[in-house]
């Protein structure tokens, strides 16, 4: 098995740019996985990575190699897991990233169900709204939108997330009931500053029709959070446009009523998602399959949609 395991160093140190990171995936040290891709060089004889003291990167044959041996070595790592699965008792600790209202709000009431099914495995929940670094950080899986997905990542979809016009009753009262988009433009809101580029999110609303008009306001406050943003309007600061994850429970309570409901606009999926299934442990393989089943059987998906 020695040609699978030089395979495995070289394969994920590729999709990571690293050893270290390697070695935390399989559980051996930098040392180790170099010199797994030293052998696997030797017996090639080519070179498969540029190596310095910062950086490691593909070699043009690197690439090539890379392009043809990935996808057969994790078909066939598969069947070997596949094999070995039936006595194969999730255990372990299970570290995930999520971000805070997400997994406060829909997958914290889940975690007894889980435990209850799969008592050896400890979850090690992150709570972040930042995207967290599966392969370099250690994580087993992480729960987001707006997921960047690199090499070595795979996602399962668990909702599409929708973005919504919203403001409090209090604020609402003596208000005219905005009818259109561009009613929205004289009324004082929160708008969202995107924290990858800083630039000030705008959104173009489409109706059940199929019309689509930009939504604009007064801009009142500037937040990076959505939840943060949920929570100001609810106070009656003004209107927001939210994702549905954020807006739902405050809409269901009453604190949030909802504006233009027959608009909304497309926020991208809520996803689940985890390093490729290549030997995927089985603490995680339940783990996810046990959270998309639960987003389906409890109609979360359901919930999340505006239309």
């Amino acid at each position: 098995m020695d040609s699978f395991n030089y395979l495995d160093s070289f394969i994920l140190s590729a999709e990571s740019g690293s050893f270290s990171a390697a070695a935390r995936r399989l559980g051996l040290t930098p040392a180790a996985v170099s010199k797994n891709v030293a052998r696997l060089e030797a017996n090639l004889g080519a070179r498969l990575f540029q190596r310095s003291t910062r950086s490691l990167t593909l070699t043009e044959a690197g690439e090539r190699f890379l392009a043809r041996v990935a996808g057969p070595v994790q078909e066939l790592q598969g069947a070997i897991a596949d094999l070995a699965r039936d006595g194969d008792v999730p255990a372990g600790r299970l570290k995930v990233g999520m971000a805070l209202a997400v997994g406060r709000t829909y997958l914290v009431p889940l975690l007894g169900e889980f435990v209850r099914r799969h008592p050896a495995v400890l979850p090690d929940w992150h709570f972040d709204n930042r995207q967290v670094d599966l392969i370099g950080d250690g994580y087993d899986a992480a729960i987001g939108g707006g997921i960047e997905l690199t090499q070595g990542i795979v996602a399962r979809e668990l909702a599409r997330v929708h973005i919504v016009a919203a403001a409090s009753p209090a604020f609402m009262a003596g208000l005219p009931v905005p009818r259109h988009p561009a009613d929205l433009a004289d009324l004082p809101g929160i708008a969202r500053r995107s924290a990858p580029s800083g630039r000030l999110r705008s959104w173009t609303l489409r109706s059940r029709a199929g019309d689509e008009a930009l939504a604009d306001f007064r801009a009142v406050a500037v937040f990076d959070d959505p939840e943060a943003m949920a929570r100001a309007a609810a106070c009656g600061a003004g209107i927001a446009l939210l994702p549905t994850p954020h807006a739902v429970p405050l809409l269901e309570s009453g604190e949030l009523v909802r504006l233009l409901p027959d608009w909304h606009a497309d926020g991208g999926p809520l996803s689940i998602y985890y390093p490729s299934k290549r030997l995927l442990p089985s603490k995680t393989r339940v783990f996810v399959d046990f959270v998309v089943e639960q987003f389906r059987a409890n109609g979360l998906a359901e919930r999340l949609r505006a239309v």
